[in-house]
């Protein structure tokens, strides 16, 4: 298996001694709101290089229309949160973590408030709203739609503050540097000029967000590919619940335009879903109707379409006044006035897409990877918090928590300063491969069709099999070649993705959380109340 092309240490040839290299205390790639809010914390005490793939604006955390979850109000309690977060894991949350994130929400948020993140107030206090899964009101948000913006904005504005910290923007991070001891000591990547550039670390912290551009359809920026996943399994991390990725039910579905996520808070505060026929049908798949858990929402609006033979449903706003929806949804009403959509009198399209990973890169409680001086926080990792199915609003706020964990964990090494790092000089070299070069964006964009016909919201065995038997030919003819470019390193991390998250989905015979089998429709506690880990063979 050793020496199948897929299980190549690196993308690239490395040479250390012709590299330009920098040295630092703590190096964060990604600057989402688990990145941006790790660099804070690890600056209280270290040096910090701060690396993104785009500009610091590029990230889903900066899209991101939905809130906050936390408890912010005397109605609400850490049980109900946390039972609630559970109840939508589906059997295989780790309880303890999710307790201790529920529990630190809080103080964050003020936290993020004093350094200048508008969220909206009502009456004096903090506005909260119900979002589905959850049974209390505390769904915070800042400019309506725009949370993730109002919070990225406030992190980078206090990162830049930071004179120990250096960002380093449009740097492509190619692959993790390890030792012979299993220990990361940097990176590798490219920079704007395609200049190759190492930084040694003591302590690095993976923050690269999420993989929904593994699929054709999908919520997520162009951004989004799954690098960091690819990365640390080539380093030998141990990866888990790749099978777990989540759809959000309502993306805009206008033909030629790019999939815009349209918010569940939308349907907390009473919108409806409508077939093209203009029933409401949610109720009869859920009892909680648009206010069920993601996964159910997104199941039903497909079997409805395959019902009525359509290729979307609608949300029906016409109940919002256009005053309001204007000033609550700014960013949404921006988007459908520029379709020539009138709230007041016409239907909106949407159809389920690719929204967020719920699995990733294995981690403790301390952020910890199976790699020493490897963290990891956000989108990229798994920690437990979500099990089969991440509770809307949740994903903010473990990037928060676990952001500022990483950051911690990295500070309590006081002999993990850049004059501590201990590194061998490194030089890799890739043998030639004379088999045919296949052309990566076609590649790319067969590969996230593929994915969404057979690894999509409903798996079988057969597909899942295919699945992989068509990556597998890919990876022979791409995974052998040396790219120069971002698009290049992309497919080649992208097809290691998907491979084993086909491969995931076909172990986990069982349908659990967002993870649904029509082969096996029920959820099997007793082979599989667990999760299904990932590593590379050695």
């Amino acid at each position: 298996m050793a020496g199948q092309p897929e299980f190549r240490r690196y993308l690239i040839n490395i040479d250390s001694n012709s590299t330009q290299q920098l040295f630092t205390d703590c190096l964060v790639v990604g600057a989402g709101i688990a990145g941006l809010r790790a660099a804070i914390e690890a600056a209280e005490h270290l040096n910090v290089i701060m690396v993104c793939k785009g500009t610091l604006d590029k990230s889903n955390t900066w899209k991101a229309q939905g809130g906050i979850a936390s408890v912010l109000n005397k109605a609400d309690t850490f049980d109900s949160h946390v039972a609630d977060t559970i109840k939508t894991g589906c059997g295989i949350c780790d309880e303890s973590i999710v307790d201790m994130v529920v529990r630190q929400g809080p103080e964050l948020i003020v936290q993020l408030l004093s350094w200048g993140a508008e969220f909206d107030q009502a009456d004096g206090r903090l506005a909260t709203t119900l979002e589905g899964g959850h049974s209390h009101a505390r769904v915070a948000h800042a400019h309506g739609d725009e949370t993730g913006r109002i919070i990225a904005q406030a992190l980078i504005k206090k990162v830049r503050q930071n004179p120990n910290i250096k960002i380093i923007e449009n740097l492509y991070v190619v692959d993790l540097l390890t030792n012979d001891d299993n220990r990361c000591t940097g990176i590798i990547g490219y920079d704007a000029q395609r200049a190759p550039q190492i930084i040694w670390a003591a302590n690095t912290i993976l923050a690269t967000g999420g993989a929904g551009r593994l699929y054709r359809e999908t919520t997520n920026p162009e951004v989004a590919t799954a690098d960091g996943i690819a990365m640390a399994y080539r380093a030998g991390a141990v990866l888990q619940d790749l099978e777990f990725m989540q759809f959000h039910p309502t993306t805009l579905y206008v033909a030629g335009a790019s999939r815009a996520l349209i918010t569940e808070t939308l349907r907390g505060e009473g919108a409806v879903l409508l077939d093209n026929k203009g029933q409401r049908f949610m109720k009869e798949y859920h009892e909680s109707a648009e206010l069920a858990p993601r996964d159910i929402v997104s199941r039903a609006i497909l079997a409805q379409m395959r019902k009525t033979e359509a290729t979307h449903v609608y949300l029906d706003v016409r109940g919002f006044e256009k005053e309001y929806f204007s000033k609550r949804f700014p960013l949404i009403n921006e988007l459908l006035e520029s379709f020539d959509i009138d709230i007041g009198s016409d239907l909106v399209p949407v159809r389920p897409s690719a929204h967020y990973m719920v699995g990733g890169v294995k981690a403790d409680v301390s952020a910890e990877t199976s790699i020493e001086n490897l963290y990891v926080c956000g989108e990229v990792a798994s920690t437990g918090l979500h099990g089969a199915n991440r509770l809307g609003s949740n994903s903010l706020l473990e990037g928060l928590v676990f952001g500022k964990i990483a950051g911690q964990s990295v500070s309590k090494y006081k002999q993990g300063r850049a004059s501590h790092i201990k590194h061998p000089m490194i030089k890799y070299q890739i043998p030639h491969s004379d088999r045919t070069r296949l052309d990566a964006a076609d590649v790319r964009n067969s590969l996230r069709a593929l994915m969404w016909r057979n690894v999509g919201i409903t798996r079988w065995d057969q597909p899942l099999a295919e699945a992989q038997e068509i990556i597998r030919f890919w990876q022979r003819y791409v995974m052998d070649k040396i790219f120069d470019s971002p698009q290049g390193w992309e497919c080649q991390n992208m097809l290691t993705v998907c491979q084993l998250m086909a491969k995931s989905a076909q172990q986990r015979r069982e349908s659990r959380g967002v993870h649904f089998r029509g082969d096996f429709p029920d959820i099997d506690d007793k082979h599989f109340k667990k999760h299904i880990d990932v590593s590379k063979e050695k």
